[in-house]
């Protein structure tokens, strides 16, 4: 299982930047998908009055994404690409933005379990973002976890792509013809 599933297509990028929307159109087209490991966790939390929000105890809020999309990684097997809505590199992104340290397994998460070498990344989109009770960061700090997880995408070797700001129609025929899809 651990190795690189060049298969693996990540889409990444800041919140609310249409990242969420392009994978769904992709799931929509055929294409398998895994959902965002950040924004499940926070309804679940929410649900049960956790503490693992990123406005409460942001590690264990970490820690939890870490989880999530290693068991996305490994549920992924089978013979066609899959579209990730972010993956492992995200989340040493966040905890850097944050300043805080990236555990040691985290990293070796991260070079262990590898995605396709190109990463699709999502740049802040000021037109279409929008806070909700999920969403709290402002587009500052949209516009911050964007660099700080394109650093860390381009720092553990991958090469980052930017999605044009364009209709999701012209995002998803942007990545089938940067990437080779079925």
């Amino acid at each position: 299982m651990p190795g690189c599933h060049e298969h693996y297509i990540i889409i990444t990028g800041g919140p609310g930047s249409g990242k969420s929307t392009l994978v769904e159109h992709l799931g929509a087209q055929g294409f398998a998908t895994r959902e965002e490991a950040g924004r499940a966790i926070i309804q679940d939390q929410v649900a049960i009055s956790g503490r693992a929000l990123p406005w409460v105890d942001p590690e264990l809020f970490a820690e939890l994404m870490v989880s999530w999309d290693l068991r996305s990684y490994r549920t992924a097997a089978g013979p066609g690409p899959v579209v990730f809505d972010r993956g492992l590199v995200d989340t040493i992104g966040y905890l850097r933005m944050l300043g805080r340290p990236v555990p040691r397994h985290l990293l070796t998460a991260a070079e262990t379990f590898r995605y396709h070498r190109r990463v699709f990344a999502a740049p802040p989109w000021p037109e279409i973002y929008e806070q909700d009770s999920e969403r709290k960061q402002s587009l500052e700090e949209a516009e911050r976890t964007y660099e700080a997880i394109v650093r860390a995408y381009a720092d553990h070797g991958y090469d980052v792509v930017a999605l044009p700001r364009a209709p999701v129609e012209e995002r998803a025929a942007f990545v089938a013809g940067a990437v080779p899809l079925p």
